[in-house]
């Protein structure tokens, strides 16, 4: 007996997630699904510049009833469809790259245990786009917890120890009473004599993570709080209402630059009741009609320059302005390191920028919630679902897979 064995030929699909404009019915949540896959351990690919920064991942069907349920956009291709799309984006005339993403990388948000979701636009975007990730504080950080996560975000803190310099409009508040003694309850119980010196050392722990190879992001006034408490270490720049004594004579000449990450010759506001940390914000100076108010993404080559490429995927270059306690960033206390890859083109200012430090990387983002023009205290939280095409909060989630990506060496 002769026996024909019949091979079925099996021919192999993939998932387009398209991200550009006209596509994409929901871009925040389409990230959602790429880390998705991560997790489940398939091969995924970000086509930088390819359909606004789509992704191609391994078909399989609950995948796609995945993008159905969460309301994201996909094309099924054949694996002859996707070698195409492959070759276009390889050729030199394109600028565009084809980067694999390898492991879902852990996610960590330093926020205060009792703050709402709503209080920070990075922990809203992650619940939105059911991105998974965990909270730390002040303690896990001091007991080196970071070193258990490759991505991490600093919900709008201040690293200087002034309380968000919310003295001035709020001092007679509950909530900034309360706010004031937990933490100095809090420092106190971890040794500390002030809440200044303890946030110092959490900044330091912070800058020692990013130099051992982690990747920070960080928003409105935890940028330039952050750089400032790093470069006023072992300076006293609190007033009597902050720390319970006056601060250090001459303060401003004392200030290291060199410890700083992204900022340098910036002068410190004195005033204990202006709702301002130093001049490297722009908020105060600033005149932009709330219809006017955009910046612009740069360009990148995708094949030489993938970092800041990746950084910037979006359906659009021109991105709706918003404010913050520290809205931008004055572009002449930018150091020379650093890239801006956003700006207002009118006033010069810079909204987004990013730097190496060390083994890391950090990236900073002017303002606090990409879909609130300006966001004030006890305001209603930011409904994602009537914005899940935010090019404002892709931004945001650009940073949250890009340390998943391949590391490549760089072209030379």
């Amino acid at each position: 007996m002769v026996l024909f064995l019949a091979h079925a030929t099996v021919f192999a699909s993939y998932l387009l997630v398209p991200m550009d404009e006209d596509s994409q019915k929901n871009h925040l949540k389409a990230y959602g699904i790429t880390y998705q896959s991560l997790i489940q351990g398939r091969k995924v690919q970000w086509l930088l510049n390819y359909r606004g920064g789509s992704f191609l991942l391994e078909d399989h069907e609950a995948l796609r009833r995945e993008c159905t349920i969460r309301g994201v956009s996909y094309e099924i291709i054949s694996e002859a469809e996707s070698i195409k799309i492959l070759e276009l984006i390889a050729s030199p005339s394109q600028n565009m790259e084809a980067v694999v993403l390898e492991k879902a990388p852990k996610i960590a948000v330093y926020s205060p245990k009792n703050k709402q979701p709503w209080d920070d636009a990075v922990t809203m975007v992650l619940q939105y786009a059911e991105i998974p990730y965990e909270t730390v504080y002040d303690k896990e950080v001091l007991e080196d917890k970071l070193l258990l996560y490759e991505w991490l975000h600093l919900h709008h803190e201040d690293f200087t120890g002034q309380y968000g310099k919310f003295y001035g409009a709020f001092r007679t508040a509950p909530w900034y009473i309360e706010a004031k003694v937990k933490a100095e309850n809090e420092a106190a119980a971890m040794g500390y004599a002030k809440v200044s010196q303890q946030k110092l050392d959490v900044a330091a722990k912070i800058r020692d993570y990013v130099f051992g190879g982690g990747f920070m992001f960080a928003m409105c006034s935890a940028t330039d709080s952050f750089d400032i408490a790093l470069a006023a270490n072992g300076v006293d720049i609190c007033e009597v209402m902050f720390d319970g004594d006056p601060s250090e004579r001459g303060y401003q000449s004392k200030l290291d630059y060199e410890q700083t990450f992204a900022f340098k010759d910036f002068i410190l506001e004195r005033n204990p009741v202006v709702y301002e940390f130093s001049n490297i914000d722009t908020t105060r100076k600033r005149k932009v009609l709330k219809t006017e108010d955009y910046f612009e993404l740069k360009e990148y080559s995708a094949k030489w320059d993938m970092v800041p490429s990746m950084l910037c995927q979006n359906h659009t270059l021109l991105v709706k302005g918003f404010m913050g306690q520290t809205t931008a960033f004055e572009s002449a206390l930018i150091k020379p390191t650093v890239m801006v890859m956003g700006q207002n083109n009118v006033n010069g200012e810079a909204r987004y920028i990013h730097g190496v430090k060390g083994k890391g990387m950090f990236t900073f983002f002017g303002g606090h919630d990409p879909e609130d023009y300006q966001h004030r205290v006890g305001d209603p939280k930011t409904e994602l679902d009537l914005h899940p095409n935010s090019p404002g909060y892709r931004l945001i989630l650009n940073n949250v897979l890009f340390p998943a990506a391949r590391k490549k060496k760089q072209k030379t």
